[in-house]
């Protein structure tokens, strides 16, 4: 069972400040996560960090040192009787899918995934992870995406694919998608919009608010890259579909700020059959029908 969303944990804490919570077993968080930390004992917060000491990372010929931000880290906090941690983990880009996997098979949000600098070596992103619920079930499963983030990564996906010599059977693609695109350039893009509101004003399809995949090469061996709206609440579902049918998560953020519901964006990237990518793409887009 999923453990908990991060933000069902945190309006707990905010609604009930003065539930009696047990103090922390910091030594079995330190076993079971594998990494040392330490308590801020004014707050009851307990603090896990994993330095990446394996990268020699620069930025424009600067070298970075873990000090200057290169590390994972998880914190967690009693509520009640529960627990709840958020952390951010440290990844090269070719852990980032094996990493937000392990996080999500082990009951884990992934809640963003973006970058820190510009012009690094090796190229870095942040995933930032969340959850609510037993002490052990949670530091075991920061354990595990820390385990995972001191392995290589996965090769990430390739292909001698060129817009150019597209050939791809539309009508199938539109029968799997369950909706009509356009092509241009041997690019096949379908768009799918839904409804928010900024300041009063309602925003659909062309302001932005829209899923949208683009596909090229052949039936037996295509790309797609795409964008997913969704709510806060679609996210982790979203984040499953897309990576059972291998799709590479690329990008989890926001684009706008104060708009109701509350949406979130996701880009993702994928190499391999058109219908396979296509299937990937429907079951999000399944996912997240409500306007």
């Amino acid at each position: 069972m999923m453990i908990a969303h991060v933000a069902l944990g945190m309006w707990m804490l905010a609604a009930s400040p003065h539930v009696h919570a047990a103090p922390l077993d910091t030594a079995q968080i330190e076993q079971l996560t594998g990494a040392k930390g330490k308590l801020d004992r004014p707050t009851g917060v307990f603090k896990v960090t994993a330095p990446r000491t394996d990268l020699a990372v620069t930025v424009g010929g600067v070298k970075l040192s873990p000090a200057s931000g290169l590390a994972s880290w998880a914190a967690f906090q009693a509520i009640g009787a529960e627990t709840m941690v958020m952390g951010d983990m440290l990844v090269t880009e070719d852990q980032v899918n094996p990493v937000l996997s392990t996080a999500l098979d082990n009951g884990l949000a992934v809640t963003a995934l973006h970058s820190h600098f510009l012009g690094e070596t090796p190229r870095l992103l942040y995933m930032h992870v969340g959850g609510t619920g037993r002490l052990e079930t949670l530091a075991g499963a920061i354990g595990k995406v820390l385990a995972r983030v001191r392995e290589p990564g996965a090769p990430l996906p390739t292909a001698d694919i060129d817009p150019s010599q597209s050939h791809l059977d539309l009508e199938k693609l539109m029968t799997v998608l369950g909706h009509r695109g356009d092509l241009s350039g041997g690019v096949y893009k379908v768009v799918v919009g839904r409804t928010a509101h900024l300041h009063g004003h309602a925003m659909g399809a062309s302001m932005g608010v829209n899923t949208w995949a683009a596909f090229w090469g052949t039936d037996e061996r295509a790309a797609v890259d795409g964008d997913v709206v969704m709510k806060e609440n679609e996210l982790q579902a979203v984040l499953k579909a897309l990576r059972h049918e291998d799709l590479q998560i690329v990008a989890i953020h926001q684009h706008m700020t104060g708009e109701e519901p509350r949406l979130m964006f996701l880009h993702y990237w994928g190499v391999g059959r058109s219908a396979d990518l296509a299937r990937g793409v429907r079951a999000a887009l399944d996912l997240t029908r409500s306007p």
